[in-house]
């Protein structure tokens, strides 16, 4: 590197212009990093940054030194008197009639139970006959039609499984038996299988009480070849008729048995047997009512 020459004109005004600018630079660094008075203005080390919300409100809740007041700030900082008024108010009065009243409870609300759709049978009853019979009858056969019967159906009276016979896809006949409807009442039907996988709707059959003699036993009359006579009162018309066996009475009944206890009747229809026994409802005073001697011959004829 080569020197400058100190004894040239020029290269000394040069040297003399790069000292002064040093010089200022340093002067201008120094004001800016440390500054020439008293003042406690923080330096200034780049671009001014926008202050945010956060630190202005650290900044204004800080405490401030006795030096950083100004006037103005002292005068903000007197005490202030506040007079507080004492204001009185009138105790509210009291009824003493009146008192706490409980709500009244509320009234369970009942629930409605949703019905559970019914599923739809795979078999079809759509009826049987006869649909009325009568109690205290005999074995009778019971027809049953519907659709999508199969030989593997059994026709059920009342839950007891009754022996069927398959007639065809819409029908089936079935036996029941007089001890089924023995007594007066409603009996449900319904076809299905062994298994319970097929199954129909139910229906029912009517079991109505059988017509009976509306009559009263009430008395007897007998000969020696005995050849009884009963004695029946009509429970409608209160009136007395004799009978013997064989006899048809109410054109329905026919007399099958006479004796001291009771009189045998059986339905020509239903030929369901019917029995009566020996009351005492007719008249005591009625010469019907009381005992017939039997006789030694039928005439008085030698």
């Amino acid at each position: 590197m080569q020197l400058s020459d100190i004894r040239n004109p020029a290269e000394r005004n040069k040297l003399i212009l790069a000292a002064v600018l040093g010089l200022v630079a340093l002067l201008f660094l120094w004001w800016t990093l440390f500054g020439f008075g008293t003042s406690n203005t923080p330096p200034k080390t780049g671009a001014k940054a926008t202050p945010s919300p956060s630190s202005r409100t650290v900044a204004t809740n800080s405490p401030q030194n006795i030096v950083d007041l100004k006037g103005a700030d002292l005068e903000q900082l007197q005490p202030i008197n506040v007079k507080y008024a004492n204001v009185a108010t009138q105790e509210a009065r009291r009824n003493i009639f009146v008192y706490y009243e409980p709500p009244p409870k509320p009234s369970p609300v009942p629930s409605v139970a949703v019905a559970t759709p019914t599923p739809v049978p795979p078999v079809l009853l759509a009826g049987v006959s006869p649909s009325n019979v009568y109690a205290k009858t005999g074995d009778f056969s019971l027809e049953v039609t519907g659709d999508k019967f199969t030989p593997q159906l059994r026709v059920v009276l009342d839950g007891t499984q009754l022996q069927t016979r398959y007639v065809g896809p819409q029908q089936l006949s079935a036996s029941v038996p007089a001890a089924l409807i023995a007594n007066p009442g409603s009996r449900q039907v319904q076809v299905r299988s062994a298994d319970g996988n097929l199954y129909s709707n139910a229906t029912s059959i009517s079991v109505a009480a059988p017509p009976t003699p509306n009559y009263s036993y009430i008395g007897i009359l007998g000969t020696r070849r005995h050849i009884d006579t009963a004695i029946l009162l009509d429970k409608n018309s209160k009136e007395t008729i004799n009978v013997q066996r064989g006899d048809l009475v109410s054109g329905r009944f026919r007399v099958t048995s006479i004796s001291e206890k009771e009189i045998v009747f059986v339905d020509n229809t239903l030929k369901i047997k019917h029995s009566l026994s020996l009351t005492n409802q007719g008249d005591r005073n009625s010469p019907n009512q009381r005992p017939t001697p039997k006789v030694d011959s039928e005439d008085d004829e030698p």
